[in-house]
């Protein structure tokens, strides 16, 4: 059969046209921290890689964000983030990319969420946008240690992306669900490995541990720093030698990437166990989906193998 030239064009324009339609992309998302980063690769599965903007080793309270990231940002389709209450260094380019490119986790409906000031909880749904810059009687931000909050963020994930790229929802949906199972699993795991060290305080570096220490039936921390990891004052250091003394503590746990004579100095002199250094943002671990979990792991791993001693 022969075809007109104008046939011929029209048949193969839609031969040409049709691999592009099938090849259409995921959405690209960017996060601020390595375990956010976990989570949105746990959704996102083989669809994509999410890219992390925190380098390996930083600090996300006092992280700067470097020009070439911030024009990155801009081509993103989805910024991912807990929020301005750990990384304000982000509020500026969360704001350039509007409501629709930015999802603070933080802010997700359902996230248990608590405050320095009281240890208590706050209402679950976060209005986005009161962030408190590390104000230590607002909203403690490192809500990934309570592991629910892992299971939340998961399908808020799993929404947001599907509303992108509604042709894979399916599988947005069912690897969170995937995701979900994990993290449920652990959570059983390590609530049986905390219990037999439920009653015994301990000091840490900063206040980072309230959603972890809140989740799992520990006492609270007896902190050296408050939380935003930032120079205790003389006042404050002489105070928590009172604390810690008054608390019954018997161990001291440094973290990574911060200076451990800190904690030894405010430690001297007392019968204090000293620790492995904590790991809160799993700046050790390999990146990539399972960093969740081995942060999470790594928490309970690290204080059991102190606190059970004796």
């Amino acid at each position: 059969m022969m075809h007109t030239p104008f046939l011929r064009l029209i048949l193969t324009g839609t031969t040409a046209l049709a691999p592009a339609l099938a090849l259409a992309k995921p959405p690209a998302v960017v996060t601020d921290i390595p375990a956010v980063q976990a989570l949105a690769q746990q959704v996102m599965g083989d669809l994509g890689q999410p890219g992390v903007l925190m380098d390996q080793g930083g600090d996300p309270h006092h992280y700067q964000l470097r020009p070439s990231q911030a024009a990155s940002l801009q081509d993103a389709d989805l910024l991912v983030w807990i929020g301005p209450e750990l990384t304000p260094w982000l509020t500026r380019s969360a704001d350039s990319l509007g409501p629709d490119r930015s999802l603070p986790l933080l802010a997700q409906s359902g996230t248990h969420l608590r405050s320095y000031a009281g240890n208590g909880d706050e209402d679950h749904d976060h209005a986005e946008g009161d962030g408190h810059d590390h104000d230590h009687d607002g909203t403690d931000p490192h809500a990934w240690l309570d592991p629910q909050n892992g299971v939340t963020w998961l399908n808020a994930l799993a929404g947001a992306l599907a509303q992108r790229d509604p042709e894979n929802a399916a599988t947005y949906q069912a690897n969170a669900a995937k995701g979900v199972a994990q993290i449920e699993a652990l959570d059983a795991t390590l609530k049986a490995e905390l219990a037999p060290v439920q009653g015994k305080p301990f000091v840490v570096f900063h206040d980072a541990y309230g959603y972890f220490t809140a989740h799992f039936g520990l006492p609270p921390a007896v902190a050296v720093s408050l939380g935003d990891a930032s120079t205790p004052s003389a006042a404050r250091l002489s105070q928590i030698r009172a604390q810690i003394h008054d608390s019954g503590a018997v161990c001291a746990f440094p973290e990574r990437n911060h200076d451990a004579r800190l904690l030894e100095a405010v430690t001297e002199g007392s019968n204090l166990r000293p620790g492995a250094a904590l790991d809160p943002e799993g700046t050790a671990a390999e990146r990539g989906a399972g960093l969740y979990a081995a942060i999470l792991q790594g928490l309970a791993t690290t204080l059991v193998d102190c606190l059970s001693q004796g």
